[in-house]
C-alpha cells in the first residue's frame, strides 16, 4: 500500500512544486512586441474593458481568442499504476464578444474538458506518438463538440497552446 501512495503522491507533489515555482517566477511585466495581444488575458475580467477591447481589435475580424485560466493535468494510469501526467493548455476560438460567455462557464467547459481528456488518455491518445495529427485532430474536434454544446456556435475552435508529457 505504502508503494502505492508513493507512486502516486510523489508526481502529484513534484507537479504541484514546479507549478507553484512556475506560479512565484512568472513576470508581472507586460507582454513583449513578440507576444501576440490575443494570447494575454487580464486577471479581474470586469475591470478591464479597456484590456479586452484592445484584445478584440488585435484579433482577425470577427474572432475572439480565449485563454483558459488553469492548465488541465491528466494522469496516465496503466497496469493499476501511475505512468505518467499529461498537462496542457487550451484557448478557445470564439466569435467577437463572446469571451465574457467563455468566463462564466467555464468551471462546467473544464468539467466536460476534463472528461474527454481522461477518455483519450483512457483509450490510449497519448501513448506513443501522442503529438500525431490523427490524434491530436481527434482530440480537439472531441473537445470543440464539447464546447459547443456548452456554449454553442460561438465556439470556432478549441487551440492547444500547450502540451507536455511527464514520464512518472
Amino acid at each position: 500500500m505504502k508503494k502505492i501512495l508513493i507512486l502516486v503522491l510523489l508526481p502529484l507533489l513534484g507537479l504541484g512544486g514546479g507549478v507553484e515555482a512556475g506560479l512565484a517566477l512568472r513576470s508581472d511585466a507586460p507582454p513583449d512586441a513578440e507576444t501576440p495581444p490575443e494570447t494575454c488575458q487580464p486577471a479581474d475580467h470586469a475591470a478591464n474593458d479597456v484590456a479586452l477591447a484592445e484584445t478584440h481589435a488585435a484579433a482577425p475580424a470577427g474572432r475572439d481568442y480565449v485563454k483558459l485560466n488553469n492548465q488541465f493535468v491528466v494522469p496516465l494510469v496503466a497496469e493499476g499504476g501511475m505512468q505518467g501526467l499529461i498537462v496542457m493548455s487550451l484557448n478557445l476560438e470564439v466569435t467577437a464578444g463572446s469571451s465574457e460567455a467563455v468566463y462564466l462557464h467555464e468551471p462546467k467547459l473544464r468539467d466536460h474538458f476534463l472528461e474527454v481528456l481522461f477518455e483519450h488518455a483512457g483509450i490510449g491518445g497519448f501513448d506513443g506518438d501522442f503529438t500525431d495529427s490523427r490524434k491530436l485532430g481527434a482530440l480537439k474536434a472531441a473537445l470543440r463538440d464539447v464546447a459547443r454544446k456548452v456554449l454553442g456556435p460561438v465556439v470556432q475552435d478549441v487551440l492547444i497552446t500547450d502540451l507536455a508529457r511527464q514520464a512518472g
